[in-house]
């Protein structure tokens, strides 16, 4: 996961306890990110509505994802340990609180974890099939071109609301700005430009933050959808002044994210 020291985020805004199955972080999942930080929540937001963002998804590692198709997430690669048969990951989906009867869950098959993440290359994504296909799962289009990379984006996730803090049972959602690369090379000198995009306050305040890690970044595209642009991927603590998040930029690796989804889709 991301952040405190860079592997990244959480949306915290500590409502409530959630089984410990449900948000349970362990070590594991707390691996160090490219800079050295570590893993984020949403700090600043406030609760999403249900079927607000359908796509979402709880990872049992700590982390988030989106449904990239019936039986895909997209995740961040610091996520996860490696590519292969992977059956310990269990993904819910469908609710906005951890704990509802309506949620729907599925355990893992196999796992892929971009070769290029450790590399000068980046790329901080891996996707998980599922066991079995969530039928007519909501799925959230990724870009595939930077014309959504500026604006306003949406984050969203299940982590910490604070630093340091509980991961949460409720979604939480907020907002933040498009950070330009020369400002972000500032904060964060080893920033990969090419497969990096930053987001949020000079003054701080909102970000994602521990247990937020993996989830998407979105926002509107011209036809008014979603459109996710971004991967929680790291950041140095959670909603601290001149320190934006980190996020993989979707729209530099969609064409590898796309060539391997294709191969596990069946």
């Amino acid at each position: 996961m991301k952040k405190l020291s860079t592997l990244r985020k959480v949306l915290a805004v500590a409502i409530g306890t959630v089984a410990a199955a449900a948000i349970a972080v362990p070590a594991s999942a707390a691996q160090p990110g490219p800079t050295g930080e570590m893993g984020p929540a949403v700090v600043g937001g406030t609760r999403a509505a249900q079927g607000e963002f359908p796509w979402m998804v709880r990872l049992s590692m700590g982390c988030g994802g989106a449904m990239y198709a019936d039986n895909l997430v997209l995740t961040a690669a610091h996520c996860v340990s490696g590519t292969g048969n992977n059956t310990s990951i269990t993904a819910t989906y469908g609710a906005v609180d951890l704990q509802s009867s309506s949620r729907v869950t599925r355990t893992s098959k196999y796992v892929y974890r971009n070769p290029g993440y450790s590399t000068s290359a980046g790329g901080d994504w891996a996707l998980i099939q599922l066991s079995s296909p969530i039928t007519n799962a909501a799925k959230l289009p990724i870009a595939t071109s930077t014309a959504y990379d500026s604006g306003t984006f949406t984050i969203i996730g299940w982590g910490a609301a604070s630093e340091g803090g509980a991961q949460q049972r409720y979604l939480l959602k907020a907002t933040v700005p498009f950070v330009s690369d020369t400002s972000c090379k500032t904060p964060y000198p080893s920033l990969k430009a090419a497969v990096e995009i930053c987001a949020g306050y000079t003054q701080g305040g909102t970000d994602t933050c521990q247990g937020d890690s993996g989830g998407p970044m979105v926002r509107r595209d011209n036809a008014n959808n979603w459109v996710q642009v971004g991967i929680v991927s790291y950041g140095r603590g959670c909603a601290r002044p001149n320190y934006p998040g980190v996020y993989a930029q979707v729209s530099a690796l969609s064409t590898a994210i796309a060539a391997k989804a294709r191969e596990l889709r069946v």
